[in-house]
């Protein structure tokens, strides 16, 4: 039996500490918040969208970044697994739209309490409001070799500068009040940088590259969209079901799906354009980007021009204002007369065909130009993180740094919308609690 020392509370921490207890382990969890699971408490608008039920090419294709690096964990612990772990703890599910999976009673609270109640049945010992500083780390034969010759005088620039320093393994963990904590092994499950009023303020990362690990470039994601025009604010919290989105860089498509958005007073949100954020971040640092709104994404043009002629004939004889109220919302309605180019006041039996398929053009090609992407304080995860390169797929164990793991969002991972991001926190986790000392997967 080893000692375990899990830093962080939420999803991937709670989940590493239940396998690694589950193991067999003694296990300790340190969170620095008064409670676990802040983060989870909030996501899915209180909901909790706590995985996809999907078969696994689905769950790959919805990993943006590093889903190779995903297959020994989602295959170790897959998304079928993480539905019966909730129903074994007594938490029962329901299926929605897109196949996500949600506590019955709606409230993530329920998940928390699952995972609560479990790391109390395994006998984990928790830690709140108890704050990580650091790692504590052994220097392996190639530091000090290092510090050796550094000692005899011998120049640093004889070093190449690339040279990763390998701190050999990690011997525990420092508190904030300065108490060492003495672990055979350690697992970093920090979260990153996005909603940092939980307490997600890139600890894991500082910890990462004090053991001698790279962070790549970190940005918020899924995450809402600046937008140029003035359009977004005047319609600021209408919310579009059923609409068909699309992102293009010039002519190259980057982004196309269906489902639900909102206007907001800087630009658009919801679940399409959270997962859109995720897939065209590289280009929009570039310049920026059109998007594309088709209003009617269930008829074709065609369709579309045969109901507005109903529409018309039916009220032929008002204003071309006062009938708009039967094609899109009311918020929406000074905009289209706007973007189609149709006097308000014009009477219906006066409107051209040039004029009714401009009408269209708007409904189907509603476009919009973003600009930039909302902070982590708006950011659902952060992209970016420790560097996947330098952990083992099967266990998350650090290849630099012995008894070292890392899991969930402080590593370079991170999927779109439809509770494919804690299914990684889950998975990872899972893995890094039974990776530990080359431990046999326990049940979960």
């Amino acid at each position: 039996m080893s000692k375990v020392a899990v830093v962080g509370g939420g999803a991937a921490g709670m989940f590493a500490a239940i396998a690694a207890a589950g193991c067999g382990h003694q296990v300790e969890l340190y969170e620095k918040n008064e409670k676990l699971g802040k983060k989870i408490y909030i996501t899915g608008k209180g909901r909790c969208n706590l995985t996809n039920r999907c078969d696994m090419d689905t769950l790959f294709d919805s990993v943006c970044r590093n889903r190779k690096f995903l297959y020994s964990a989602f295959y170790g612990f897959t998304t079928q697994d993480a539905i019966d772990f909730f129903e074994g703890c007594g938490m029962k599910t329901k299926t929605e739209r897109g196949n996500r999976v949600f506590p019955v009673s709606d409230h993530s609270s329920d998940v928390i309490g699952a995972l609560a109640g479990e790391l109390k049945r395994r006998r984990a010992v928790i830690h709140l409001r108890t704050e990580v500083k650091e790692l504590l780390l052994e220097p392996g034969p190639e530091a000090l070799e290092q510090e050796k010759e550094q000692r005899k005088g011998q120049k640093e620039e004889r070093k190449p500068e690339k040279k990763r320093r390998e701190c050999g393994r990690v011997r525990g963990i420092r508190l904030a009040d300065g108490t060492e904590v003495l672990a055979d092994a350690v697992i970093v499950a920090t979260g990153g940088l996005s909603y940092p009023s939980t307490g997600s303020t890139g600890d894991g990362y500082r910890f990462a590259k004090e053991a001698g690990h790279t962070v790549t470039e970190l940005s918020p994601s899924l995450v809402p969209l600046t937008v140029q025009e003035e359009d977004a604010k005047e319609m600021q919290g209408l919310s579009l079901k059923n609409v068909q989105v699309s992102v293009r860089d010039g002519k190259k498509l980057l982004y196309e799906a269906f489902g639900e958005m909102m206007f907001t007073h800087f630009g658009v949100t919801g679940p399409l354009i959270l997962s859109a954020s995720s897939l065209i971040q590289k280009n929009l640092k570039a310049h920026p980007l059109q998007m594309r709104i088709d209003l009617k994404p269930a008829l074709t043009e065609e369709q579309l021009d045969a109901r507005i002629l109903r529409e018309f004939e039916q009220n032929k004889n008002r204003q071309f204002k006062n009938i708009l109220g039967a094609l899109f919302p009311a918020k929406m309605i000074p905009v289209m007369i706007r973007r189609s180019g149709i006097e308000p006041e014009k009477a219906v039996h006066d409107i051209s065909r040039e004029e009714r398929q401009a009408l269209i053009h708007a409904a189907k090609e509603f476009g919009l130009t973003i600009t930039g992407l909302r902070g982590y304080q708006e950011a659902v995860i952060t992209r970016g993180g420790v560097s996947v390169k330098e952990i083992r797929p099967a266990t998350m164990e650090s290849k630099l740094v012995r008894g070292l793991y890392f899991a969930g969002e402080v590593l370079d991972l991170d999927a779109v919308t439809g509770g494919f991001n804690l299914q990684i926190a889950w998975s990872t986790g899972y893995a890094a609690g039974n990776g530990i000392d080359g431990a046999q997967a326990g049940a979960v």
